[in-house]
């Protein structure tokens, strides 16, 4: 299959998190053909139960190339026009791997060694497979990981920050909320103390940016809420130490502040020859906390559709991916 065809053939096996296993069966058969071919091995690491990181290499890897298997929901196959590739995963990441594969079938054949790929699972909940493939690192001294960035290199992307935000209170008529403790109120008062915070900048990553995702709480409109929370998403330019502190003291001793997630901010290298960007999403490259070597950041394809119901790849990245990838790779050996 040529790059257009392999990207169509992954969209089309659902893999959102959790339900990875088919996807890296189908992987596993990709690099296993690869590593018979070019006298390399291929392997299947467990996570998780019917959870694996795909992974191969050829000669001791130097450089690896990787990215995540899984998608948000929902699923949709796939469909292209003369110029894009769409479907759940088109850019986010399925044409990153059918690209990846394809560079790295192009440098076998010209006789490349010391390199390899790692596909893994999890990144768009937690970074399982990232955290897993920390523990287990194969020698290789750089990684290049593949996310969405119009094939550019990223100097930088944001952390990621995730609290959960829970006010009780005490149940009444509403008729005498006297007798009762709003849990809506306080969490109310508490966001809007949190909304005024001033929150860390850097000059490279720019702005820190808080997202209040979720709000829930109450029985009945005619009754005084004993419960309610929150949802909070911070994207960070920093280890989030002072964000999560002045978070907790705006919320005050009415709301109790739950941390759900923390990923520090990553600055990342860059090579000559490369146009450059600086991402505000998050990735795998902090899970993997150096340990498959120095990471850049680099894909096809636009953050901007990923995760919506437009999801799509230009097929022009798409090409020019294979050779970026080659590219990078020739460079770092």
């Amino acid at each position: 299959m040529n790059v257009f065809e392999l990207t169509r053939a992954l969209v089309d096996v659902e893999s959102i998190t959790e339900n990875e296993e088919q996807m890296g069966h189908v992987l596993y058969a990709h690099l296993s053909e690869l590593a018979a071919r070019f006298n390399g091995r291929a392997e299947l690491i467990p996570v998780e139960p019917r959870r694996n990181n795909v992974f191969a290499c050829w000669g001791e890897p130097t450089v690896t190339l990787s990215t995540h298997m899984d998608t948000v929901p929902p699923f949709y196959a796939s469909r292209e026009d003369d110029q894009h590739i769409w479907g759940r995963g088109a850019c986010d990441t399925k044409g990153i791997i059918a690209a990846m594969l394809h560079a790295v079938r192009e440098m076998l054949e010209a006789g490349l060694r010391n390199i390899a790929l790692l596909f893994v699972v999890g990144e768009e909940r937690n970074s399982a497979g990232a955290l897993a493939a920390a523990k287990d690192p194969r020698g290789s001294k750089f990684l290049i990981n593949g996310e969405p960035t119009e094939n550019k290199l990223a100097l930088g992307s944001k952390g990621a920050l995730r609290l959960e935000l829970v006010a009780k209170g005490r149940m009444a008529h509403s008729a005498y909320p006297e007798l009762g403790e709003s849990a809506i109120e306080k969490l109310l008062d508490a966001l809007d103390e949190i909304r005024r915070l001033r929150l860390p900048e850097d000059k490279i990553l720019g702005a820190s940016t808080l997202n209040i995702g979720t709000i829930a709480g109450g029985r009945a409109p005619n009754v005084i809420p004993d419960h309610a929370q929150a949802e909070l998403f911070v994207r960070l330019v920093d280890d989030g130490d002072s964000t999560r502190a002045a978070i907790r003291q705006a919320a005050g001793r009415e709301v109790q502040v739950r941390e759900a997630l923390t990923i520090p901010a990553v600055h990342l290298g860059s090579l000559p020859g490369f146009e450059t960007m600086i991402v505000s999403f998050t990735t795998d490259i902090p899970a993997f906390g150096g340990a498959w070597g120095k990471p850049y950041l680099i894909g096809p394809g636009s953050i901007h559709v990923a995760h919506t119901s437009e999801e799509r790849i230009p097929k022009s990245q798409l090409a020019e991916a294979v050779q970026i990838y080659q590219r990078i790779v020739k460079q770092l050996l």
